[in-house]
């Protein structure tokens, strides 16, 4: 949250101060992190990162809304958290859904503190062989999908003065996937990336922060088959990553409770790389 004032050539308002309450830090450090009494979407909750980003959100104190189509995973999911926890069946290509799905978690309590955009799409496919439709796809559900959740959240965090919005990018948002055929899936975590930098900046001022993280190679229901489980694509991850493997789920959890949390209260626009030093190289 911004504390700065206008410069002497602004003709705007001024910008009043905004308070920031947060734990003593010197005190107990870890109290940064907690999420007690807040609300928390998280998209793509039936698998993978989003199952696990849930779990973590949830450890934290949060109530979290998990949303996906498969209504049977969210379900397991919602019986291992126990309570503060809403399942919420979406699909997420669908406008009045992702309305749904903002409008259930602002129930909870009449607030919403953090979302998570996590759902997303990707399947390799030669650029010059590429249809429109697989394109679009592509498009649709990892960028038109994220802009409108992050509008409508943000909506409601600009009312409420406070709020943060963690965007799911990828490293192949800021580097090229070759030699793997995937230019549309680097198109739209590019998207991400610039998405979630020109929102970071253009709500700095009322109290909503908007940052992403960009994992590298993590294996999930997307990668696990053609990069994981196979000799060749591990190969691949061991041989370019600088510190020579994959990651571990749990090498995701610090990064998305830093941008939730109380922690990174003077950050926003920021993509966050969780690569091994991918993007280092």
């Amino acid at each position: 949250m911004s504390t700065e004032k206008p410069s002497a050539t602004s003709t705007g308002p001024a910008t009043h101060p905004v308070t920031v309450p947060v734990a003593d830090p010197l005190s107990d450090p870890a109290a940064l992190f907690r999420l007690d009494g807040r609300v928390a979407i998280v998209t793509g909750a039936s698998s993978g990162l989003g199952n696990r980003f849930a779990r973590v959100l949830h450890g934290a104190g949060a109530h979290v809304v998990v949303a996906a189509r498969r209504a049977d995973r969210l379900a397991a999911l919602a019986q291992d958290l126990g309570d503060r926890v809403s399942v919420a069946e979406a699909d997420l290509t669908d406008a009045a859904a992702r309305e749904r799905l903002v409008a259930d978690a602002l129930a909870v309590s009449g607030r919403l503190d953090v979302l998570v955009n996590n759902a997303g799409f990707g399947e390799p496919a030669p650029a010059e062989a590429e249809t429109l439709e697989h394109f679009g796809r592509t498009m649709n559900i990892n960028v038109t999908a994220l802009f409108h959740l992050s509008q409508l959240a943000g909506r409601a965090m600009l009312a409420q003065g406070s709020g943060s919005i963690v965007n799911i990018a990828s490293i192949l948002g800021l580097v090229a996937a070759a030699p793997i055929k995937e230019v549309s899936y680097c198109a739209a975590k590019g998207a991400v990336v610039n998405l979630t930098r020109g929102l970071g900046a253009e709500w700095a001022r009322k109290g909503v922060r908007v940052n992403a993280i960009a994992p590298g190679w993590f294996p999930s229901e997307m990668t696990r088959e053609q990069m994981f489980d196979d000799a060749s694509g591990l190969d691949f991850i061991v041989r370019n990553t600088p510190m020579g493997r994959g990651g571990h789920e749990h090498e995701l959890d610090g990064a998305l409770l830093f941008l939730a949390s109380d922690a990174s209260t003077y950050v926003t626009g920021h993509i966050l790389a969780v690569d091994g030093g991918w993007v280092a190289r």
